[in-house]
Formats: C-alpha cells, structure tokens, sequence
C-alpha cells in the first residue's frame, strides 16, 4: 500500500439517475475525475427549511486529485439542480500503487 495524501473522495448526491449521470459525465469530460461510482436507491433524511424532509437519492462517489477540488466544486454546483447540493470531500490516506497510479494518470 503506498501514501496517497494527494487523492480525495467527494460525495455529491443527485434527485435521479438522470442527474447523477449527466453530473458524472460532465466532471469526466473535464478531467476532474478519473471515476464516478452511482449508488441508485439511497434513501435521505435531512433538515431543510426548518422541516425534516426524506426522498430518494443517488449517491455519486467521486474519485479525484485534491488540486481538482475547487474547479470540480464550481462544476457541479453550477450543474446542480439543488440550491444547497451536497459536495463533502474525504482524504484518502493510502491504497493500492497501481490504482493510486491510474487515478493519476486519468485526472489531469
């Protein structure tokens, strides 16, 4: 396993498929990932607007270089149907050499 302090995950969750995938395309297309992974079928429970509300979602599991985040920030939240859309980033601390390599080598 080698260090990978330079990779981040970032979680986006999308109203629908259509969405999710659009959103994923356009971040590949720009280079600002080097995967997406869409999780159909999640189920939501969050506060807005004073109310607890609940609905379906997709969860987009983004794969990317920290020195991506800001323009992959700007990407989905001006492609973003929501006013407030969820963009949570994760370290990545290590993984896989090849991988780490791939995902180097892809998002650029």
């Amino acid at each position: 396993m080698k260090p990978a302090t330079k990779f981040a995950i970032v979680l986006v969750t999308a109203p629908d498929l259509k969405t999710a995938r659009a959103l994923a395309k356009a971040a590949l297309q720009a280079k600002f990932i080097t995967c997406a992974n869409l999780i159909p079928k999640i189920e939501s429970h969050y506060w807005w607007q004073g109310k607890i509300e609940s609905g379906a979602e997709v969860l987009l599991v983004l794969k990317t270089q920290k020195s991506k985040l800001a323009a992959l920030e700007k990407l989905i939240v001006a492609r973003h149907p929501y006013d407030t859309p969820e963009f949570l980033v994760l370290p990545v601390s290590a993984g896989n050499q090849k991988y780490l390599g791939w995902l180097a080598a892809n998002c650029h």
